[in-house]
């Protein structure tokens, strides 16, 4: 499992998805789930960095997994999500911000693949590691594959790690093509 892990914490680092020591990324199986270990470097993750922890309730080594080990609770509590990712992208966080100034509770993409693919992706609020966030986050996907929690990143949910990685790549692009093109329309001066 941790091999399955590592690879896609390499695949987060190289896309620029996270900086080597942030984001995290899970795997449920049956009552459990893997998850990353707080602090862990994602391009380097080795079998210790992953622990095994209930789904159902807090245990010991909740101690020293990822401080966001109560959101992937709650998410795989409440989805139907067998594997979860939370990066920091950048452009998901820009997007988070400029959005919520302009009184919005959602990303809308404006690619056709994003469009297609995610439809909407909600904006969540809650501090890092709180029951708060981890309630909103799973409120929000249990119908949307991805959220982005406001200037903090992503978490993308799928039925295996792969799906997830591809969420969350599909967030980055599509908040990176609304990013780019809102600058063109300003430049141009367009409405």
């Amino acid at each position: 499992m941790w091999q399955e892990i590592s690879k896609f914490g390499k695949k987060l680092v190289e896309q620029g998805l996270v900086s080597s020591h942030f984001g995290n990324i899970s795997v449920r199986v049956g009552e459990y789930m893997y998850i990353t270990r707080s602090g862990s470097m994602l391009d380097e993750i080795t079998k210790d960095d992953v622990v095994r922890v209930s789904i159902y309730e807090p245990t010991s080594l909740d101690l020293i997994a990822s401080s966001e080990v109560t959101a992937h609770r709650e998410i795989y509590k409440n989805t139907s999500a067998l594997a979860i990712i939370h990066d920091h992208s950048p452009f998901a966080v820009i997007e988070s911000l400029i959005h919520r100034e302009q009184g919005k509770e959602r990303i809308v993409p404006i690619d056709s693949e994003g469009s297609y693919f995610l439809h909407d992706i909600p904006i969540v609020e809650g501090g890092i590691g709180t029951e708060k966030l981890a309630n909103n986050l799973a409120r929000a996907l249990e119908e949307r594959k991805a959220a982005v929690v406001y200037s903090h990143g992503v978490f993308a949910r799928g039925s295996i790690l792969e799906e997830a990685f591809v969420v969350a790549s599909m967030v980055e692009h599509s908040c990176k093509m609304m990013y780019y093109f809102d600058i063109w329309k300003d430049m141009n001066k367009l409405p």
